[in-house]
């Protein structure tokens, strides 16, 4: 059975390999780092057969947006800058691609977003795609461009709430 934990010294980062250096490298030298600081959390992806194994991974973190960026719809109703959160990066390993470990990951994300909502003030979550072809992947899930920056996408967290209840996450 699949399932979600946060990363710790017991999965084996090295052998983890989605593809992209900057995502590996993270994976494997930093992201630790950053769940001792206090920087970020990442969450692991990971098969009950094979516990060691990441099958993938996200990484969430505390943001600032400024409003200017935001549709105007929803930029009026808040002060310059506003607090949300990031999914700061999000990766499945190359031989696990492609059987839904993405959709499962951003699944994750939203549920953990929404109960950080609940308990602490933000509007959404922010995501910046690297480039077009992810920016059509997180569209999929509700995710708008930011004006003026059209590969830093934003969800709403109504929207993030509307996902979850047609998910059952």
């Amino acid at each position: 059975m699949i399932k979600i934990e946060l990363l710790d010294k017991s999965h084996d980062r090295k052998r983890f390999d989605c593809g992209t250096t900057q995502l590996n490298m993270f994976l494997q030298k930093t992201a630790r780092q950053h769940i001792t600081k206090g920087m970020s959390r990442t969450f692991v992806l990971i098969n009950d057969e094979n516990s060691k194994e990441i099958l993938g991974f996200y990484t969430l973190s505390i943001c600032e947006v400024e409003t200017e960026y935001l549709p105007p719809i929803i930029a009026k109703k808040y002060p310059d800058q506003i607090p949300a959160l990031k999914l700061a990066r999000l990766a499945v390993s190359k031989k696990h691609q492609h059987k839904g470990y993405g959709n499962y990951l951003i699944g994750s994300a939203v549920e953990k977003v929404i109960l950080i909502s609940e308990n602490v003030g933000i509007i959404g979550l922010f995501v910046d795609a690297k480039d077009s072809h992810t920016k059509e992947y997180y569209e999929q899930f509700g995710f708008i461009s930011l004006h003026g920056k059209p590969l830093a996408l934003f969800l709403p967290i109504k929207t993030l709430v509307h996902y979850k209840s047609t998910t059952n996450q």
